[in-house]
């Protein structure tokens, strides 16, 4: 049987990803052939890998970086259940890859006690192919309000029969009430399933927190795995959540070229600016709703999950006003996916595929309309740039077919086929892939014709190397050894 260990913690954001994605690395570098797994993420931020089957689908882009910590090619089964939210009250539900449904918060908890099968299905696929799976819950198992059909936490351990390790985040305080008091709610027979916890992102000097080990341990009977630093590598890595933006707004570090990138409320793989974040001659600045787009010279309109909606946010925020006159000024401005569509004359969404039926204009930046439609476009893609020939790849995750004359000049040509448009002053542009910056060609090529130089390190190899130094600094504050034989190594 394959061993395996689960990484829940006290609340969302104590950092389960990252350490799911620093033992995937550190497994690895031992020569264990490991894999990641999350039964059920919610994230905007998604990839296109393998379905196992000759098809595509879509996975948490923190399973693919997961997995590309271990070291392996992922496919849907990495993670099985994804929701996407396009609203405060519903998301899509997106299972092996594909879309299911698009239900509210009350609906998905009904769908939950039909998901199981194939959460488990997947975890049978994955662990055939590893010698250890190291799992990842999601939000808390504290959460016992959810406990009735859940597959993200407690449910799936059960079901899978699979050790748990609670982790806790000291930085934001309160982490012994945390992991104490989720002992205090847990069903006895999900407690027995805790092997022990990990403090994670501590400040200083841990001996300073042997106490509070002690009293944890005192108090709830499972041993400590370690205490994990802050780790500031992390930085280098890209992000889960939207809520990490919050974090990182601020602007103005002198940097040379500044792109400005709207914080839409249902803004979808912003991870799709990493690459240029990582460029030393580049300041990437998040601009959060209720403020103004700042002087710039490039303005990014990221993705999103629902583009009408999201439409009118930016216009709530006068970002659209913001934008017209960048454009005025002789400033760019690039759509991506969502963005893309915002910057036609016209959106469609006639049958509610994302949200409300409805239509609204667009910016009117490039002569095209884009209509909803019900088949979603989920695909990996490369080709080149549509001038320059500089080579792209990356994915598309889209439900909108754009139509019109600004197509005549396209963006790109993926697979011997146009796609995405660029105005005739070659000031506004935009297309439907995602990824576009990961390739280093491609970015330095982007760069250049905005008067920046991009580095010469690879941006995957910048990845690479953090993965291996986080991985060096958790075999330094973790057990590892008894990790393992807790899972079963």
């Amino acid at each position: 049987m394959t061993a395996a260990l689960m990484l829940q913690g006290t609340g969302s954001d104590v950092g389960k990803s990252l350490l799911t994605a620093g033992l995937c690395r550190v497994c690895a570098a031992r020569g264990l052939k490991v894999a990641p797994f999350k039964p059920q993420n919610m994230s905007n931020n998604a990839a296109v890998v393998s379905d196992g089957a000759g098809g595509e689908g879509e996975i948490g882009r923190a399973q693919w970086l997961q997995a590309f910590a271990a070291r392996r090619e992922p496919t849907v089964h990495v993670n099985p259940v994804l929701l996407k939210p396009q609203s405060d009250k519903t998301s899509q539900v997106v299972v092996h890859g594909k879309l299911l449904d698009t239900a509210s918060a009350r609906a998905y908890q009904a769908h939950k006690r039909t998901l199981m099968p194939a959460v488990l299905e997947s975890f049978g696929r994955v662990s055939a192919d590893a010698d250890l799976v190291i799992i990842e819950g999601a939000g808390s198992p504290a959460e016992i309000n959810l406990r009735a059909h859940d597959i993200a936490n407690m449910g799936f351990a059960r079901a899978g029969g699979v050790p748990v390790v609670l982790i806790g985040d000291i930085d934001r305080g309160g982490v012994i009430a945390s992991l104490v008091g989720t002992q205090a709610v847990l069903d006895p027979a999900d407690a027995e399933l805790v092997a022990g916890f990990i403090i994670n992102r501590f400040r200083g000097d841990p001996a300073l927190f042997e106490g509070g080990l002690a009293t944890i341990t005192e108090k709830t009977g499972w041993p400590s795995f370690g205490v994990v630093p802050w780790l500031v590598e992390a930085a280098r890595l890209p992000a889960e959540d939207a809520v990490v933006l919050e974090r990182k707004t601020a602007g103005g570090d002198g940097r040379r070229l500044v792109v400005a990138a709207p914080m839409l409320s249902r803004i979808a793989n912003f991870d799709d600016l990493d690459p240029l974040k990582a460029e030393p001659e580049v300041e990437v600045v998040f601009v959060p709703p209720g403020e103004p787009i700042p002087r710039s010279d490039l303005i990014v309109l990221l993705g999103t999950t629902s583009t009408l909606a999201d439409l009118a946010f930016l216009r709530e925020q006068g970002w659209g006003i913001d934008i017209l006159a960048h454009v005025r000024r002789g400033g760019r401005v690039l759509g991506l996916c969502g963005g893309f569509q915002m910057l036609g004359r016209r959106v469609r969404d006639p049958e509610g595929r994302e949200g409300p039926a409805g239509e609204a204009d667009g910016l009117g930046l490039l002569d095209m309309e884009t209509v909803i439609e019900a088949e979603k476009e989920v695909r990996t893609a490369s080709g080149k740039s549509a001038e320059g020939d500089a080579p792209v790849q990356g994915y598309e995750i889209h439900m909108g077919q754009s139509r019109g004359p600004a197509l005549d000049r396209p963006m790109l040509v993926l697979q011997g086929r146009p796609q995405g448009a660029i105005s005739a002053d070659r000031r506004v542009m935009g297309c439907y892939l995602h990824g576009l910056f990961t390739g280093d060609a491609y970015r330095a090529a982007f760069l250049g014709e905005l008067g920046a130089r991009a580095q010469e390190q690879s941006y995957l190899g910048l990845v690479d190397g953090a993965l291996d130094r986080i991985a060096s600094q958790l075999e330094d504050c973790l057990r590892v050894d008894d990790l393992l034989a807790v899972a079963g190594l």
